[in-house]
């Protein structure tokens, strides 16, 4: 079966002089013959990878084998209630549930149903037939009487708003009242005021740009809504949520660089926001007051910035005087310790912090702010939460009480599964309150993590993550960082952008590699956040090209040290992690086997020209202005990997790529599925013998399918795609999970 070939109709692109031609411009027109095409691309690609079929289906079973199908979250207390949700055999959507809550005590033990619990969404019942949901919002009023939820029903990431009455359990054969009304072209998210009737929300423009807050009254007419906040500003996007003390809503505006917070006073929503600059937090201050007076019941605002400060660092000020002047320092800058956000309880700080490339929490007790006229350094009374392992991640969990004196976060590792505990601020002492079950005999012990550096050109060490089975060394007792007795099958897996980490947490679909001898690696290039705020900015804009040198002196290490050869190595990235692989695909051909990239940004250049689609003005912080700026208009054409494919190598020969997987979906808003189409062409055009491959989702959107099922079945298409690609076929056998 020949591939696809889509008739070459040449589009000349001109840009500051600069003309290129596009050969497949007209595959973003989504008109039949189009639609036609991606579906040839699906067949095609169905029938070069049908002998993969047995081992799809393998890998599906062992994957699903894995996770307990029915299970239920740990609950979380909300004023009266704790909240949780429970996902059932063969159901592909979570059940959101609720139960009472006395005073004091315990999380509930929810394995069993409670005869009290209450369904309040069966997102598998809001599905009903439909390909896809995502459900985007799910919030309930401060009295609990009310649930305002958002459902997306094709992968667009347009919600529809609806408000269900929870207040009471409906009768047998009966479902849950609900408003009359549906509120359409909603984004994410959402907040209650103190009324438990008006709601806000954010609406998107063309370009998907959350750009306006409205407030909406519950039982009316959604065309009487009021604008509470327009956003000109093409590069901020917008949301809203209520703090957590429950004293304002807050409305964040942000873009790549920059944040703005603006408040309404949760027990006046008609109020007009008043500005409050960068992230902020509310915290009411002592009985009686010691903050500001007499604006909206006063208080403090606990202040993320970093206004003088690369890295981040924590003020205070009172609510009625939150500029510079009033500022209050609690956390001063620390150059390296990235500080990436604070959860302000009614007692206590829980700063989440990120240094050499692993998240972790520091504690503090609130301070008394009603010292006034000084600074307060809480880090001398601060502790950290203890880390199991290095590298691992600790995070916080589902946090909704502003008046607690327990906290719950989250720990993983490579090798050790999602776990989620409650430590005890005072006692510091914590509790297991889940264990991600992995079925199948899993033992962490026949597994072993560890942290490489690699040198980039610049000099720059890369920190990459790196995790296989103990069995695959000379000897169990061999320190870490120690390379296999074999050069084995391995995938690296890079991100590097938006100041965004790919940490080192636990994945039970991985197991499928783990258990056929690979080596598993995250390679954490600039550009994304590991090391700090420097870290990002030195991958962006016009240092981007730090990234695909980090991803590349990655794999070079694995295959230097030993741990693969360039004929057993395949590299995978998503979104602007696609956008990575492309690059590295052009840079660097012979160093990899197979390059998997899904909903890749490939036509990088293209894309951010045109202001009209969502990755275009907003982005211009992150990658730069090519249409304004002939200098990033250079830069980008000389990374953008639709731009660079290449049909020969430095000495002429005809080049041949690594094996390529490219995926996406019909309704991806972020990013259009003509970008991974036309690369598709371009790479086959390039030299007939790239065995490029498309696949699209049909009805789904950035994140791929919405059902679990249907997304494990997804990961087990691409897992069997690497382990063809490398040559790796057959069972796990059990070795290490047995």
């Amino acid at each position: 079966m020949q591939p696809p070939d889509p008739e070459r109709r040449p589009t000349e692109l001109t840009t500051h002089g600069d003309v290129r031609v596009d050969e497949w411009f007209w595959l973003r027109d989504r008109d039949p013959e189009v639609l036609a095409h991606l579906r040839a691309e699906n067949e095609y690609t169905e029938a070069v990878l049908e002998h993969l079929a047995g081992l799809r289906e393998e890998l599906f079973a062992e994957i699903v084998g894995r996770i307990e199908e029915t299970d239920v979250s740990t609950p979380a207390r909300l004023g009266p209630w704790w909240y949780y949700h429970r996902t059932r055999t063969g159901s592909d959507y979570p059940v959101h549930c609720r139960c009472p809550a006395p005073a004091g005590g315990e999380p509930p033990d929810v394995t069993a149903t409670p005869p009290d619990e209450q369904v309040i969404l069966d997102e598998n019942a809001l599905a009903g037939e439909g390909s896809y949901l995502a459900v985007g919002t799910l919030v309930p009023s401060p009295d609990h009487r009310w649930l305002a939820y958002g459902a997306d029903r094709s992968g667009n990431e347009r919600f529809e708003l609806r408000f269900r009455r929870i207040d009471e359990r409906p009768g047998p054969g009966l479902d849950w009242e609900e408003s009359p009304e549906t509120v359409p072209g909603v984004s994410y998210g959402g907040g209650w005021a103190d009324d438990n009737r008006t709601f806000l929300y954010t609406r998107v423009d063309d370009a998907m740009r959350p750009f306006e807050v409205w407030r909406h009254m519950v039982g009316t007419d959604p065309a009487s809504d009021v604008l509470v906040l327009h956003e000109p500003d093409e590069r901020f996007h917008l949301g809203v949520h209520r703090g957590r003390d429950g004293a304002y809503l807050v409305i964040e505006a942000e873009s790549s660089v920059t944040s703005e917070t603006r408040v309404v006073p949760a027990g006046h929503p008609e109020r007009p926001p008043r500005l409050v600059e960068y992230h902020v937090e509310h915290h009411p201050g002592a009985p009686g007051g010691d903050g500001a007076e007499g604006v909206d019941g006063g208080g403090w605002f606990v202040i993320h910035t970093n206004d003088e400060a690369q890295d981040f660092r924590l003020v205070a000020a009172p609510a009625d005087r939150p500029d510079r002047p009033s500022w209050r320092e609690l956390v001063p800058h620390r150059p390296g310790v990235r500080l990436e956000g604070v959860d302000v309880l009614d007692s206590w700080l829980v700063l989440g912090e990120r240094l050499e490339a692993e998240p972790r929490l520091r504690v503090s007790p609130f301070p008394d702010l009603a010292e006034r006229g000084r600074d307060l350094d809480v880090l001398g009374t601060s502790w950290l939460v203890p880390e199991p392992e290095s590298p691992a991640s600790t995070w916080p969990g589902s946090n909704l009480e502003f008046a607690t004196e327990q906290f719950r976060y989250e720990q993983s590792s490579l090798v050790t599964p999602r776990t989620t505990l409650d430590v005890a601020l005072d006692s510091r002492r914590s509790t297991v309150r889940k264990r991600q079950p992995v079925l199948g005999g899993f033992d962490a012990s026949r597994y072993r993590t560890f942290r490489l550096w690699a040198r980039s050109p610049d000099g720059t060490e890369v920190p990459v993550s790196v995790v296989h089975r103990v069995d695959l060394l000379p000897d169990p007792g061999a320190p870490p960082g120690t390379p296999p007795s074999a050069p084995a099958p391995c995938l690296l897996y890079g991100y590097g952008a938006y100041e965004h980490s790919i940490d080192p947490v636990f994945s039970s679909l991985r197991l499928s590699l783990l258990d056929r001898g690979f080596v598993f690696a995250i390679a954490h290039v600039r550009g994304g956040g590991e090391l700090g705020r420097r870290w990002y900015e030195d991958g962006k804009l016009g240092a981007k090209a730090h990234t695909f040198d980090d991803f590349i002196a990655g794999a070079r290490l694995l295959v230097q040290r030993g741990f693969t050869t360039p004929r057993s190595l395949a590299g995978r990235g998503a979104s602007a992690g696609g956008l990575l692989i492309g690059a590295v695909a052009n840079r660097a051909p012979e160093l990899f086997r197979a390059l998997v990239a899904e909903v890749p940004f490939v036509d990088a250049l293209t894309t951010i020209l045109d202001d009209s689609l969502p990755l275009s003005v907003i982005e211009w912080e992150e990658w730069g202005n090519p249409g304004a700026d002939p200098e990033a208009y250079a830069t980008m054409k000389a990374y953008s990997p639709y731009d660079n494919v290449r049909g020969v190598d430095a000495d002429g020969r005809p080049l041949r790529y690594p094996d390529i997987l490219a995926t996406t979906g019909l309704e991806d808003p972020r990013v259009g599925y003509w970008e991974p189409a036309k690369w598709v062409a371009r790479l086959r055009a390039a030299n007939p013998a790239n065995r490029a491959l498309l696949r699209v989702e049909m009805g789904a959107g950035h994140g791929g399918p919405s059902g679990r099922y249907d997304a494990w079945r997804d990961e087990a298409f691409v897992l069997a795609f690497v382990l063809d690609a490398l040559g790796v076929a057959g069972s796990s056998g059990g070795a290490a999970t047995s």
